[in-house]
């Protein structure tokens, strides 16, 4: 449908659409040169093997994989999982004052993008990983399911670290 097809009785509403189809034209040419900045950005040097390394873990596109990529830049220095993990922000809270101690929810500080980024690529992986989907399912039995899939963000980190520790592509197993 053109812009021109449709029949609105106000010039407003005339310009308004103008308007808007515009404002969407304008977005797609962004959203176009956005990708194509991604791809180029996916194919350099530095990137290239470990962006082929972090697409093959199912769940993890190219916009996440480009977006951990710049945000990592070097997994060597994280000397383990734990450290790797609080960077990111995938551990609980701890509290602790004289006698007393107690372990929270998952912790406010780290790196806000790349655990958003996480959980919603645990939400794909879910879909594709069978080793990861079992273990799900076994989470919601005992919590809540937006609890667990916290839970599975932390294992598609340590997974994420290990592939790109070790520079192997992820094979898919149950368990």
């Amino acid at each position: 449908m053109v812009k021109e097809d449709v029949q609105l009785s106000s010039p407003y509403g005339i310009d308004s659409l103008g308007f808007l189809v515009s404002e969407v034209e304008s977005l797609r040419k962004l959203l176009l040169e956005v990708n194509r900045k991604i791809r180029d950005l996916s194919e350099e040097e530095r990137y290239s093997k470990q962006f082929g390394l972090l697409v093959s873990i199912p769940g993890i596109g190219r916009i996440s994989a480009i977006t951990l990529l710049t945000q990592i830049e070097d997994i060597a220095r994280f000397k383990n999982t734990d450290s790797f993990a609080s960077y990111i922000g995938l551990v609980p809270n701890f509290y602790s004052s004289g006698e007393k101690e107690s372990i929270g929810q998952i912790t406010f500080r780290g790196q806000k993008i790349l655990k958003r980024i996480l959980v919603e690529c645990a939400w794909m992986t879910i879909r594709f990983d069978p080793a990861l989907s079992i273990s799900y399912n076994e989470y919601c039995r005992r919590m809540q399911p937006n609890k667990a899939i916290i839970r599975i963000a932390r294992k598609l980190l340590n997974r994420i670290y290990y592939v790109l520790k070790n520079e192997k592509i992820y094979a898919c197993g149950i368990k």
